[in-house]
């Protein structure tokens, strides 16, 4: 039975890395289906479709793991092409705790099956390849398989790291070379910045002139980032803000669905269910949209399709109007608990010189529980916090967290010009917020599962031109 939803997650399960791959106006959703037992299971990918961006069908499992012994007891994050004779090939990587390199760290392979239906495969582990000489043989993952034109040869990346050099900064997007998608030959690596642990999931896609390189930061931001050239060799240029959202949502990859270019990744849970809870790897599935600028850079918008999934109106006694706060703070709250699925679009008027107005989230009548949408003109962010934070001991100045926001659900924004647009998606404990159709952060609620909307403004102005609130 298809599943209508802003989000997917195979519950009591889990949503680990995603692999899109869109075929005849399908698009298919692979991904890594974590249990969270113990003693650990093996890993398998797991598919679901969608022809619409929110009516998810589930295949189940697709790519079953290997037994206790084989090389891919885990098999983790690849790609899926086809080639010029219609079959489907998808590569992916093994790995078992019990096959190991010489330093005792499992063993990381890349991996190879083929089908005829993008369900049922078959593998092929006689085409297994290891990491070439001068690599690390225990980072050797992610494959991403491509070509660059038509009767191209197939380049392969993947998340390398080099076997010598300082420990942080050995991570390199290798390269293997292939004519027939079977035998693979090393390549020069295709980026190589001495800057990070590695670059996990890394993809490469051309929209107009101009090419793409994307990866997730596996080092302390744990962010995914994008850079730009106008050749697929590179140099590898960063935008001046080159992450495609927030800590949240992590190892994203993309395929171009009806001319779009559909972003597929997991909002990551806590542990503990908590909003102080560590991340913890794997979550729900989301799909963003990424949409190519006149100079080039991407910006990063919820999809039309998942905006209008929620048909019916409700009134969150919110009414459109100012606030007025120059020179100190003052809020205003709706009178109706939003419930726990929704959709908002608030189109505000800001003040460019402003410190800080915006939504306040599942807040109590009084505006002082709950979280905090903030759009910060003078500091050119928008972020989301918790208001108060709760303490940690028996001082009132030991609270959780220690700083003034939690620096991993901050948004770099251009807040210079007075009109703006929120759009925001909430179910359960999941929010994904929009700034003009631009710029995405996408998180966990955990602390407060209800309230009402506000309105805020701290040494600021704030309007309220109007504002919509949907739900199923």
């Amino acid at each position: 039975m298809p599943l209508r939803t802003p989000f997917f997650r195979p519950d009591p399960h889990w949503v680990g890395d995603l692999i899109p791959f869109s075929h005849g106006g399908v698009l298919y959703l692979y991904y890594l289906h974590e249990r969270r037992r113990s003693p650990k299971p093996g890993t398998s990918w797991h598919l679901v479709t969608t022809e619409d961006l929110v009516t998810f069908t589930d295949h189940g499992e697709v790519l079953p793991h290997g037994d206790e012994d084989a090389a891919d007891f885990n098999a983790y994050t690849g790609s899926v092409v086809t080639d010029d004779e219609g079959l489907h090939h998808l590569f992916y990587t093994g790995q078992n705790p019990r096959r190991t390199a010489p330093d005792g760290r499992p063993l990381q392979v890349v991996m190879h099956a083929t089908g005829t239906d993008l369900i049922h495969w078959d593998k092929h582990p006689e085409h297994t390849v290891g990491a070439p000489e001068g690599y690390d043989p225990a980072d050797f993952r992610d494959p991403f398989v491509y070509r660059t034109g038509p009767g191209q040869p197939w380049q392969l990346i993947l998340a390398a790291r080099h076997a010598e050099g300082p420990e942080r900064r050995r991570g390199t997007v290798g390269r293997l070379r292939s004519t027939d998608l079977v035998r693979w030959q090393s390549a020069d690596p295709l980026w190589d910045p001495h800057r990070f642990l590695t670059q996990e999931c890394p993809e490469i896609f051309r929209i107009g002139d101009w090419w793409y390189l994307v990866y997730s930061e596996f080092t302390d931001a744990f962010q995914t980032r994008y850079r730009m050239s106008r050749s697929p060799e590179g140099p590898w240029h960063a935008p001046r803000h080159d992450t495609l959202d927030g800590r949240a949502f992590y190892a994203v990859k993309s395929a171009e669905w009806h001319g779009r270019r559909i972003l597929a990744g997991w909002i990551a849970s806590r542990e503990g269910e908590t909003d102080d809870g560590p991340w913890l790897w794997a979550g729900t599935l989301s799909l963003l949209e990424a949409v190519q600028r006149e100079d080039g850079t991407l910006d990063v918008r919820i999809p039309a399709e998942v905006l209008a999934a929620d048909p019916t109106a409700l009134d969150a006694g919110l009414a459109p109007g100012a606030l007025e706060a120059p020179t100190s703070y003052a809020s205003r709250v709706g009178t109706t608990d939003l419930p726990a699925r929704c959709t908002i679009r608030a189109e505000l008027t800001l003040d460019p010189e402003g410190r800080a107005a915006g939504l306040l989230l599942r807040t109590d009548a009084e505006g002082e529980h709950g979280y905090v949408l903030r759009l910060e003109p003078r500091a050119g962010r928008m972020v989301l916090d918790r208001w108060p934070r709760p303490a940690t001991g028996t001082e009132q100045w030991q609270i959780s967290g220690d700083i003034p926001h939690a620096l991993d659900l901050e948004r770099p924004a251009d807040l210079s010009g007075p009109d703006h647009r929120l759009d925001l998606i909430l179910e359960d404990d999941l929010l994904v917020a929009c700034l003009d159709q631009r710029v995405v952060l996408s998180t966990r609620l955990y602390d407060h599962r209800t309230g009402r909307l506000g309105l805020f403004a701290d040494d600021a102005a704030i309007g309220l031109r109007s504002l919509r609130v949907t739900t199923a």
